[in-house]
């Protein structure tokens, strides 16, 4: 029997301490809501023995969390266990999504994008110090606050920690099938600003050009440009302030994924296009934000995704593999050649959505394999 599979693992108690992190809601740009998040791993962290640091996070954005857990060699670089701890669900969300179990489900915000991964990963760590397992190489975390949108303010942090360590484990939720990911679609957002002229809407409106027409004239021509190789999405607008005015501004938010970066360097080109102001001011006008690069499978992650594909053969269990889109910071340490094996978390579906949930079982089950692969790792 392999040593994965002899790890004792409660479940009741797994659900009962991951119901506490799922009800601590942590909206990305909520800064309060994160740092009580990360506090509340935090003292998990020192409860399990970890040695914990408090890092201050990007301006209005909360902290993050280093930690390490105890090792002849616990200043050298090993494993790092890579997660946020930010979501995309506003606090007062379990007013509507509150924690529950029904059947082999079990719902909340963020429980499976990623809390549910992440708990699981430190469940791991927890279940190999209490067998007495010595890993060979010393076991690193580092929790972020920003990757919901798109790690603009710790992706240095991330790579330079990331750059101390010979193997990056992230707990983002597993694909379809048991999968893991091996690579991941290059991503790029954009900020748009649509300009209006302003006029009174009741008494001159012929006088006026509406920013939000402005605005919505272009979203479809952006969304059309989506094909095979390039995709285009418009997640956020907002315009006007009073009825009776015309807008004068109207901003939004733009998405582009491309499984090559050629193909989203020309989609970046296409976007940036759409920039143009006539003499009076009026016009449209996109600036490139956050870009995560293409992560495309190279002979390290290959080579760890073998190993795990190894253990869970021990515990009988697939593990496929894929590129995938959705980007995460395993976009960062892949692209910069570390091996690094993403999607490691739970099993769930419905994620940035109302019916949120993970796949009960796989608490336990994702657990194990990355205990077996924590201690294999050489």
């Amino acid at each position: 029997m392999s040593l994965a599979a002899t790890l004792e693992f409660d479940l009741d108690e797994m659900l009962a301490g991951l119901q506490r992190w799922v009800e601590c809601e942590s909206p990305t740009f909520d800064s309060a809501a994160v740092n009580r998040m990360m506090t509340l791993a935090a003292d998990d962290l020192v409860a399990m023995g970890a040695s914990v640091e408090r890092v201050a996070g990007p301006a209005g954005l909360g902290d993050c969390v280093k930690a390490s857990f105890p090792h002849p060699r616990q200043a050298e670089g090993g494993i790092l266990i890579m997660a946020h701890l930010d979501t995309v669900h506003p606090v007062g969300t379990l007013a509507t999504l509150p924690f529950r179990r029904e059947g082999g489900r079990c719902y909340g915000p963020g429980i499976c994008d990623m809390k549910g991964g992440t708990y699981a990963a430190l469940c791991a760590v927890a279940a190999l110090r209490q067998a007495r397992v010595d890993t060979a190489l010393p076991i690193h975390v580092l929790l972020t606050c920003d990757e919901e949108i798109g790690s603009p303010g710790t992706r240095e942090l991330i790579e330079r920690e990331a750059a101390r360590h010979r193997y990056i484990l992230v707990p983002e939720p597993a694909r379809a099938g048991n999968g893991v990911v091996t690579g991941r679609y290059a991503i790029a957002r954009f900020e748009l600003l649509a300009h209006g002229r302003p006029s009174h809407a009741g008494a001159a409106l012929a006088d006026g050009h509406s920013a939000i027409r402005e605005m919505v004239a272009r979203i479809p021509e952006i969304e059309s440009m989506t094909d095979d190789d390039c995709t285009f999405s418009v997640g956020v607008v907002q315009g006007g302030q009073w009825v009776n005015c015309v807008s004068t501004s109207c901003r939004g938010e733009a998405l582009s994924m491309a499984k090559r970066q050629a193909d989203l360097d020309r989609g970046i080109e296409r976007m940036l296009a759409f920039t143009q102001r006539d003499a009076d001011g009026i016009g449209f006008e996109v600036e490139l934000g956050v870009v995560r690069p293409v992560w495309e499978a190279g002979e390290a992650t290959l080579s760890l995704y073998a190993q795990a594909k190894a253990i869970a053969d021990e515990l009988k269990m697939p593990l496929p593999h894929a590129s995938s889109g959705g980007g995460s910071d395993g976009n960062f340490t892949g692209a910069m050649g570390l091996a690094t094996l993403d999607g490691l978390g739970v099993r769930g579906a419905g994620v940035h959505t109302l019916a949120e949930h993970i796949e009960v079982d796989s608490l336990v089950e994702r657990s194990r394999l990355m205990a077996g692969l924590m201690a294999a790792l050489r």
